[in-house]
């Protein structure tokens, strides 16, 4: 029997106490990063809180999406947009905003590693099939995370699946309060997409 999956809908307020946290075991390990560098897209608002937390102003980005090269073979990611300032032997802290199968952050850490002195991971979240253990994270979990970010682009997906199935209106606002979302963003968004997409 297929385990059903489980969904974590993280609030604005949840997310900023995590990247309270990571700030102060930043600070409490000693790493004091010369520029911080959020990977796009999921790490670049996590990249821009970390960065006020530790009072350094130091930010970039680097744009990491992935292809399918054929069927049989997995997505591979692939830098699209190069780092956005100079990062020769600086002290770099990498962010992205969950380690899933750890694919980006390994090909950016890998990328970066031969250019800077010193080089930290951070996520919010690490799945433990990461091929990554990042240097700093709040949890583990195996669960698929939906962050504040990215509430409209999730609900668009649970819209278009029950539509492709034949699910009804009520069958998608039942889904996304199983999933956890707050029935303001499901009243929201879901009349708005399904008149679109209908």
């Amino acid at each position: 029997m297929q385990q059903k999956q489980r969904y974590t809908v993280l609030s604005w307020n949840k997310n900023y106490e995590y990247l309270i946290r990571l700030a102060k075991r930043i600070n409490d390990s000693g790493f004091k990063p010369d520029i911080i560098v959020g990977i796009s897209r999921g790490g670049l608002i996590p990249s821009r809180i970390i960065s006020d937390l530790l009072g350094n102003p130091n930010l970039a980005s680097i744009r990491v999406e992935f292809y399918k090269y054929s069927k049989k073979k997995r997505n591979k990611p692939k830098i699209t947009q190069p780092i956005s300032t100079s990062i020769e032997g600086k002290k770099i802290l990498l962010v992205d905003d969950v380690a899933d199968s750890g694919k980006s952050l390994q090909l950016v850490y890998e990328h970066l590693l031969k250019k800077v002195k010193e080089i930290k991971t951070l996520t919010i979240f690490y799945k433990p099939w990461s091929s990554i253990l990042p240097d700093y994270y709040v949890k583990e979990t195996r669960a698929w995370i939906v962050f504040p970010w990215e509430f409209h682009e999730t609900v668009e997906w649970v819209v278009k699946k029950n539509i492709d199935e034949g699910g009804t209106l009520k069958k998608i606002k039942n889904d996304l309060r199983e999933m956890g979302f707050d029935s303001a963003i499901i009243d929201r968004f879901v009349r708005e997409l399904w008149n679109v997409i209908i």
